[in-house]
């Protein structure tokens, strides 16, 4: 049996990449996981069947974050499949790379609307939904603390508020027994970052070398870290920033 038998998970942003990579370890581990997709649907179902073709359960839920009610839609969605939650991951994300000069409003705001907003009223409204002993885990990003990429400025303010965020609320929710921490990537090989990580040889190789490992990240390497704390070993860990960077981080 695994250890996360008996338990229901939510993972924002889980059709691919880092998301799926979690959605698909939480299943592994006996949780029936909620598949959350905000445009694209097949890509959410194919999560889905790839669960349960492995031995595991899991539903797909779509919502549009970044927008007024974002998160209503979504707990309308999870209500018509599970009575209540366990494990939530706020892996949903968008990102920019331009000059800070270039950056306008419109982007700004965006940013923050998905990435800082959404989390923060998808917990305010779930807290009814999420059982006592629960965990929370944000994913953030090695950008947060560190000029290594200052052409993502605005990106990494989002994952420093987010981390913020993390901090207190850990404090918050504390007496219920419910653990919050933040898992902060580096640069990982998903269909995000194909464009300029796929483009060439002197490309991956260059992104391999800020880690220390010599490689660069996988959506598996970040979902075993998010693995950790959301199960009963990761019990005494909360407010925490885990650096899973591979050792980016300067």
């Amino acid at each position: 049996m695994g250890v996360l038998a008996g338990r229901t998970a939510l993972v924002t942003g889980a059709s691919r990449g880092i998301g799926r990579g979690v959605a698909e370890r939480l299943a592994r581990d006996g949780a029936r996981v909620a598949v959350h997709y905000g445009s694209n649907e097949t890509a959410a179902e194919e999560t889905v069947a790839a669960i349960e073709e492995a031995g595991g359960s899991a539903f797909a839920i779509g919502a549009e974050l970044g927008r007024p009610g974002d998160a209503a839609a979504l707990w309308q969605e999870f209500d018509r499949h599970a009575d209540g939650l366990d494990i939530l991951v706020n892996n949903a994300g968008i990102g920019t790379a331009r000059p800070f000069e270039e950056v306008d409003e419109a982007e700004f705001d965006r940013l923050f609307a998905v990435n800082v907003r959404a989390p923060h009223f998808l917990v305010q409204q779930g807290l009814t939904r999420l059982r006592d002993g629960g965990r929370i885990v944000n994913i953030s990003s090695g950008l947060s603390r560190t000029a290594l990429m200052p052409q993502v400025m605005a990106y990494a303010m989002t994952k420093g508020a987010l981390d913020v965020f993390t901090r207190d609320l850990a404090k918050v929710l504390g007496p219920r027994g419910i653990t919050v921490n933040s898992v902060a990537p580096g640069i990982v090989d998903t269909d995000v970052n194909a464009g300029w990580l796929r483009a060439s040889d002197e490309a991956r190789q260059g992104a391999a070398a800020f880690s220390a490992l010599g490689r660069v990240g996988t959506p598996a390497d970040i979902a075993d870290a998010v693995a950790f704390l959301v199960s009963d070993d990761g019990r005494w860990v909360t407010g925490h920033w885990l650096d899973a960077t591979g050792g980016s981080m300067p």
